[in-house]
């Protein structure tokens, strides 16, 4: 094994929370950092195109390749659980959807026995972070590395979807990320110049400037190195070689909800009864690590077009090419937004308090052939989808290695839909869409239901639908589950330090002790805001007067 470097901090994994860490610790020129990445750099020009990210996903590209243990609840089907394996992480692969979440959960957190993690300590932490094209206000930021806007995809149904909003008396909000979370909105998305702004674009490449941040791509780590209970580097595979690189202050994990777990349970930091199945030495008896795992799930009714949109004219062979290239060029145009346009945040009954379902509104067709072909001619029939997706939900997952072999992948056990009550969100939500589409808003857009059919009415009916197709959207957290010393399946403290060890922090998704509402890219972006300051002892940015 090659000795390697020493650095003050070695971060692993150069996804959302990774490259936030590595450009606000390098901020002092005093501080020394590594960060590691498996992936590669993020040169693929479909990552930088907003579009691609339909082929990234169909092809599985810069992923992990992750897919869920099969489950009742989803027919017994393999879900698949794609993670980014890029410089950017997921926010180089993902729809670029940009949330903050609402300010309940992160109230709920506090009331979970961490009062640094409440809204009004969370807020200045999110404005920090971002440049919202509306200007800096009480809730919003401006200024910050990641650029945000709201969606420009333009189709006549969009404006029809919202006005079969206010035709079913559900609010409106013109920003659900202001003081206003709830109703029918325009989508917000991390773009910039008409090209994806991830937090490879935002953060670590002006960081790359600076001569005390060292960035290591293709280097797969393969464990934590100790000294008692204190980390003292990190061992990893790169170019063919064992290397190892040492941190005098910490080790921090940044390789997301799967990632960032499988690496402690190898590294001797979980249930000693697990790690002894795979002849793993126990550091610490953490029996929360890899449990508690949450994520959304979402089913969707898909409707035929009576009349063809932007996205089925757009695609036609002889338009897309050159709108690729412009987009690509940063020259706006079609390929320069994803056909979702409009969202809702949702009451489900009358009696919830706030939203809890979500409606997410794809404005193209759901399955094409061959989507571009032939030239001067339609692509493909019409149609357009919506999606239900409840956004708190109680069943909880878990991992389990495969091996002690670093290079097996990790087995996901997701467990969706395991309660009566998110069963019933879910089917409410799937009724509210069924009542939008059938408004004289859409009476000129929406045609025959195609899934699961309209004469799909009864419980029974529609639960077949969703366990047939249900998919995740992509938001796992909470496998290292951040809490107080009382609860026993806590794995990092309000600070993020693990328990029972020293110099080794978790800062990504898998520190959140449940779902926010929404997508999580904004809040893991927010997380690593707040640890940066943690990690260098300043003070916290003062609370939110809301």
């Amino acid at each position: 094994m090659s000795v390697g470097e020493t650095f003050d901090h070695v971060i692993v994994g150069a996804g959302s929370a990774g490259c936030t860490l590595a450009y606000r610790l390098t901020e002092d020129p005093d501080v020394k950092v590594l960060i590691l990445e498996a992936g590669s750099w993020d040169r693929d020009p479909w990552i930088r195109i907003p579009l691609g990210w339909g082929r990234i996903l169909q092809k599985r590209l810069h992923d992990w390749g992750y897919f869920a243990e099969p489950s009742d609840t989803m027919d017994n089907r393999r879900i698949e659980c794609a993670r980014g394996m890029v410089v950017g992480g997921s926010s180089s692969i993902n729809a670029m959807a940009y949330y903050h979440g609402h300010p309940t959960d992160y109230d709920r957190w506090a009331s979970q026995g961490l009062p640094e993690w409440s809204h009004a300590n969370v807020l200045p932490y999110f404005k920090r972070s971002e440049d919202w094209e509306g200007g800096a206000d009480t809730w919003r930021g401006s200024g910050g590395p990641l650029t945000t806007r709201r969606a420009t995809f333009r189709d006549p149904i969009c404006e029809a979807v919202l006005a079969a909003g206010r035709e079913a008396q559900h609010p409106y909000t013109d920003d659900y990320n202001g003081e206003n979370p709830e109703g029918f909105t325009r989508m917000q998305m991390t773009l910039r110049n008409g090209r994806r702004w991830s937090t490879a674009r935002a953060y670590l490449r002006p960081a790359m400037k600076r001569p005390n941040l060292t960035v290591r791509t293709g280097a797969m780590v393969l464990g934590i190195d100790w000294e008692g209970v204190r980390a003292r580097g990190i061992r990893y595979s790169h170019r063919g070689k064992t290397q190892s690189a040492s941190a005098d202050h910490e080790v921090i994990l940044s390789g997301g909800s799967i990632n960032s777990p499988q690496l402690l349970m190898l590294s001797g930091v979980g249930n000693p009864d697990h790690l002894r199945r795979h002849d793993i030495n126990t550091v610490s008896d953490l029996p929360g690590v890899g449990e508690n795992l949450s994520d959304h799930t979402s089913a969707a009714l898909v409707f035929r077009r009576k009349t063809g949109g932007t996205f089925q004219r757009e695609m036609r062979f002889d338009r897309i090419v050159p709108s690729l290239a412009r987009a690509y060029l940063g020259l706006g145009g079609f390929a320069a937004d994803l056909p979702f346009g409009v969202t809702a945040f949702l009451r489900s009954a009358q009696e919830v308090e706030i939203p809890d379902v979500q409606l997410l509104f794809w404005m193209g067709a759901t399955t094409t052939a061959s989507p571009w072909l032939p030239p001067f001619k339609a692509a493909f029939g019409d149609s357009f989808s919506i999606r239900a997706m409840p956004m708190r939900p109680e069943s909880r997952g878990h991992l389990s290695l495969a091996s002690s072999n670093p290079g097996d992948p990790i087995q996901i056990h997701q467990n969706f839909l395991r309660t009566d009550s998110e069963w019933q969100v879910m089917r409410r939500g799937l009724r509210m869409i069924r009542d939008l589409a059938a408004s004289p808003a859409l009476k000129d857009f929406a045609g025959e239901e195609l899934a699961p059919g309209a004469d799909a009415q009864s419980d029974a009916e529609l639960d077949a639908h969703v366990k047939n197709t249900m998919i995740t959207v992509h938001h796992p957290v909470g496998t290292c589950k951040m809490g107080t010393e009382s609860d026993p399946m806590a794995v990092v403290d309000e600070n993020l330090r693990v328990r029972g060890v020293e110099g080794l922090r978790v800062v990504d998704a898998s520190v959140m002790p449940d779902l926010v509402a929404g997508a999580t890219n904004a809040p893991v972006i927010m997380i690593a805001e707040k640890a940066a300051d943690m990690i260098l002892g300043k003070d916290p940015l003062p609370a939110a007067q809301l």
